[in-house]
């Protein structure tokens, strides 16, 4: 089942906003727009508003409250990244955004850890037949993360 499309940051903000209301989480959005504003432009001259081809980039930073602790970075060129917890996912598709919320907060995430090699992931499957995994940063797992330990 493929992701619906989300032409726009705005989509992908208005999607996160109905997922906040569905799981009742308080939602904190900062927009960044402009060339001037957003993080990571390379298109863009030096103090320029507008990308060479006339667009204006829109980058949003969404904060969810809650446990887990969520907050996603929306980046104009079509991917996100998410943290959950401090367990960072970068280049996450656009798209998949909403997908991936819902999955950590319907219980589809979960903790696993292994001897060899040494480590602890946080794997967050997404409806649609893509999996997240990062490794754990930290020795120590928050309250939340240790209750996804499978």
């Amino acid at each position: 089942m493929p992701h619906p499309h989300l032409p726009s940051t705005q989509a992908a903000v208005t999607a996160v906003r109905a997922l906040a209301e569905e799981f009742r989480l308080e939602i904190t959005v900062t927009d960044d727009i402009g060339a001037d504003q957003t993080s990571r432009r390379t298109s863009a001259a030096a103090f320029s508003v507008l990308d060479e081809d006339g667009s204006l980039p829109h980058e949003a930073f969404i904060e969810l409250g809650g446990s887990p602790h969520i907050s996603v970075r929306l980046y104009p060129e079509d991917d996100a990244m998410i943290t959950v917890d401090g367990v960072e996912f970068a280049d996450v598709p656009r798209d998949a955004v909403p997908g991936f919320v819902r999955a950590v907060h319907t219980g589809l995430a979960h903790v696993k850890g292994r001897f060899f090699p040494p480590g602890q992931w946080l794997i967050v499957p997404v409806p649609g037949g893509e999996t997240y995994k990062e490794l754990i940063p930290t020795v120590t797992l928050t309250p939340w993360l240790n209750s996804r330990f499978r």
